[in-house]
């Protein structure tokens, strides 16, 4: 029976790994062995951390809408209560955003939300 000679399929596992390694300090980019260990602990963070990115997205989107609901006097769950009692669909993505780049979009949404609650501008 015939050897066989596997050479050709470590060497491509081995690549596959090492490619995935690149840009890792030390023996950890070039020792296969550490190379293994680092990517599966680089894929389990990168998996983690795609639910994660939602989170601090959505974070970042409330700290936003509250200092610019402050700045129009009004707390973030004022404004947001006065929202929906305005019956006005906007999510937080899109607040934020008006909230940074259209000060004065945002003051008119601001002032709907103070309308519905029944509070003056």
């Amino acid at each position: 029976m015939a050897r066989v000679k596997r050479g050709t399929t470590t060497h491509a596992r081995h690549k596959k790994v090492l490619k995935k390694a690149r840009g890792y300090r030390g023996r950890a980019r070039t020792n296969f062995r550490t190379a293994i260990e680092r990517v599966e602990k680089g894929m389990e963070y990168a998996y983690r951390d795609r639910r994660q990115k939602k989170r601090n997205f959505r974070a970042l989107w409330i700290q936003r809408i509250n200092a610019a609901a402050r700045l129009n006097g009004m707390t973030y769950s004022q404004f947001i209560h006065g929202l929906d009692a305005a019956g006005i669909p906007l999510d937080r993505k899109v607040l934020a955003d008006l909230a940074v780049h259209e000060p004065g979009a945002f003051k008119a949404v601001v002032d709907q939300a103070l309308k519905a609650l029944g509070k003056n501008s």
